[in-house]
């Protein structure tokens, strides 16, 4: 069993952030959510990972994530040029895949565990193809399932204005190697793309065996800038680990779940878990509420901050009103001048300099 895991594309909806970066290097928890989609599935016991990337981010990403080995697992990168479909990324990383049963995990994706159950499901049953389903309340901007009482797919619609179900696809698939001769005779969509859907139906329509199952835990999908902070707030809720390995003073307060990493000054400050600072941060007359994840080298002084992802190395100085549901790109600069505005709300990207009057 392999692993193909999708970290292209343009990431067109967390723009201004992903102007500079791969959108699936944007930190939950301070930690790159590509990462959480490779422990997920090495913690399956699928250690032999095809890493999709694009012209503009795959350097990136391949630096970050390196060859697998702090994952206990072997990782592959295989490009592709633009764009073209999920199924045209299964498509190109063919050499890769060999004639192996495989799983497809988009890389802007977060589930709650389950891999290695389905995954078993799928060998005992010798499944063509299982797809992830949960229960949306919007399935118009989904690709939707038609499943029969005993989880056989039975149709699949992208994006329909009248959807049979309200069973939106997951971002995670198991594919036998019948994948491939599906994705041979389809023809890509209006949007000039080979979609993984009409592959999957192909399959359905010659009578291959196609299942569903429902995910009942949580299911993120980080494309946008709320769903990044929702995730945030579910990651630290679940996986934070309290410690604190940096210099707090006998003025500062740490109150609830908090992680603090190496190197970190607080001076003078609250902080109120569940909440992440990084390795390097100096915080000074601060204010850090719940659900807030600080990078490594941010600066802080008199910042008052809740609900908020700041990337790596930004500062923020000298703004006494509230920062809440802001995603603050890395080397960002924020200051404020005297006549300041009542409440505040970010979304900026990578090297910005905002002054507030």
């Amino acid at each position: 069993m392999k692993a193909l895991i999708l970290s292209g594309g343009k990431g067109t909806r967390l723009r201004p952030l992903t102007y500079t970066g791969a959108k699936q290097l944007v930190p939950v928890a301070n930690k790159p959510i590509l990462w959480y989609g490779i422990e997920e599935i090495v913690d399956a016991g699928i250690t032999d990972i095809g890493i999709i990337i694009s012209p503009e981010t795959g350097e990136e990403v391949k630096s970050l994530t390196g060859n697998g080995d702090r994952f206990g697992a072997s990782i592959t990168y295989i490009l592709q040029e633009e764009p073209a479909g999920l199924a045209h990324a299964v498509k190109i990383a063919q050499e890769f895949l060999q004639e192996a049963p495989f799983i497809m995990y988009l890389g802007d994706n977060i589930i709650e565990g389950g891999l290695g159950e389905f995954l078993n499901n799928f060998n005992q049953k010798h499944l063509d193809a299982l797809i992830f389903l949960r229960r949306v309340s919007n399935p118009s901007a989904f690709g939707v399932a038609d499943v029969d009482p005993d989880g056989r797919v039975l149709q699949l619609v992208e994006k329909p204005q009248d959807p049979p179900s309200n069973l939106a696809l997951v971002g995670v698939y198991y594919f036998s190697q019948t994948i491939h001769e599906a994705i041979a005779s389809i023809q890509p969509s209006t949007r000039g793309e080979l979609e993984i859907t009409d592959a999957i139906q192909y399959l359905i329509n010659k009578g291959k065996r196609v299942e569903a199952r429902e995910l009942t835990g949580w299911w993120l999908d980080t494309g946008k800038k709320d769903d990044l902070l929702e995730a945030n707030r579910i990651i630290l809720d679940t996986k934070l680990t309290p410690a604190t390995q940096g210099e707090i003073d006998d003025s500062s307060q740490i109150i609830g779940r908090v992680e603090i990493g190496s190197g970190t000054r607080v001076i003078n400050s609250s902080i109120r878990g569940p909440a992440i600072i990084g390795k390097n941060c100096y915080l000074e007359n601060c204010f850090i509420g719940p659900y807030t994840s600080i990078a490594d080298g941010v600066t802080l002084i008199e910042a008052d901050l809740e609900h908020s992802v700041v990337l790596q190395q930004a500062t923020i100085d000298g703004i006494h009103q509230r920062i809440v549901d802001s995603v603050i790109g890395r080397k960002a600069h924020l200051c404020v001048a005297p006549r300041r505005p009542k409440a505040l709300r970010f979304m900026i990207g990578d090297d910005s300099k905002i002054e507030l009057a």
